[in-house]
């Protein structure tokens, strides 16, 4: 049995420590918005919080999310970044399938906590880690700018 602080819960989950967080959230602790893409953390469909650090939960043992606080998908627009991130989503139509969309979401906002005015290089190193089949990069760029608060969309 192992607990695990959740979207600011505690979750006492009956599962091994070196299984992958991420199937301790989508099987044990019912939180789905965190998908399965690779296992192998190559594409960041799984991504979540830790701490506030974009990780990839395909390949982070529960053990090492023991005593950290774990966000997902499910909880990032009780976030004020999270929230402004999801909005933009919105309002570009950056989704099209959706699939990879809650990664890119996870990985937005961890950029955005810790450097709030990032440049296109700063973004294209953050997102570089998270696949999007659909092809919506420049949408998705243009999506951070506007929850730095670039209301102008970016070229």
């Amino acid at each position: 049995m192992v607990t695990l602080t959740i979207n600011g819960e505690d979750h006492d989950l009956d599962v091994p420590e070196q299984m992958p967080l991420l199937w301790a959230l989508r099987d044990v602790a019912g939180l789905t918005g965190t998908k399965f893409g690779c296992g192998m953390a190559q594409c960041g469909a799984c991504t979540v919080h830790l701490d506030g650090e974009a990780v990839r939960s395909c390949v982070t043992p529960v053990a090492q999310a023991q005593g950290r606080e774990i966000t997902t998908l499910e909880a990032i627009g009780e976030d004020e970044i999270g929230s402004r991130v999801q909005q933009a989503w919105l309002d570009l139509g950056v989704a099209q399938c959706g699939y990879c969309q809650g990664g890119q979401i996870m990985s937005a906002t961890a950029l955005l906590k810790q450097t709030p005015d990032p440049d296109d290089e700063q973004i294209l190193d953050a997102m570089a880690g998270n696949l999007c089949r659909c092809g919506t990069y420049h949408r998705i760029r243009q999506a951070i700018h506007r929850a730095a608060g670039h209301e102008e969309e970016q070229a």
